[in-house]
């Protein structure tokens, strides 16, 4: 039994013993298997982004470590690489006194959205973060600050404030 003889019999192994399986119901039937993967392909490239943001401040991380690879040999960013544990999933971020200590070094920031120097949950610390305040949403031409935070970091951000007291800003996060 050839190849093709083997096929068709597996392919038409269910249908009304009839009628034989010819190379036209194999062509027919890998061309629906092949539309079918790439229905499925659409699909999950399709289906929103992952839970990483596009930038590098806001990755999920575990430590230090394991945030702006290649930036922080050399001290080029402009503050402490900070993990951020008490954000859902970690929060990669730097230390920072003002918001153009934000995305100062080239390769900091991969996307072209703004970062605020804010300080985080009252500790008086002020780390960067990706802004969705009023104006930057308003800029987008974005309907809402979630929207905002749901299209340009992950599906899994919303935009909330940092708890930095009276400084504080609106930013994504998960």
């Amino acid at each position: 039994m050839n190849d093709m003889s083997w096929l068709c019999s597996r392919l038409c192994a269910n249908r009304a013993k009839l009628r034989r399986c010819s190379p036209k119901d194999v062509s027919q039937f890998i061309g629906q298997f092949a539309l079918g993967l790439l229905v499925l392909a659409l699909a999950c490239a399709c289906s929103g982004r992952s839970s990483s943001p596009p930038t590098q401040t806001g990755q999920s991380c575990t430590a230090a470590a394991q945030c702006y690879p290649g930036l922080q040999e050399g001290g080029a960013l402009k503050g402490t690489v900070t993990c951020l544990t008490q954000v859902s999933g970690g929060y990669c971020t730097h230390t920072c006194s003002v918001d153009t200590d934000c995305c100062a070094v080239n390769g900091e920031c991969t996307a072209s959205r703004p970062q605020v120097c804010s300080p985080f949950e009252s500790t008086g610390q002020k780390y960067c973060f990706l802004s969705c305040e009023d104006s930057t949403v308003r800029e987008a031409n974005v309907s809402d600050a979630n929207t905002y935070c749901t299209t340009y970091a992950s599906t899994a951000f919303i935009c909330r404030s940092t708890g930095g007291g009276v400084q504080n800003r609106k930013v994504c996060s998960p």
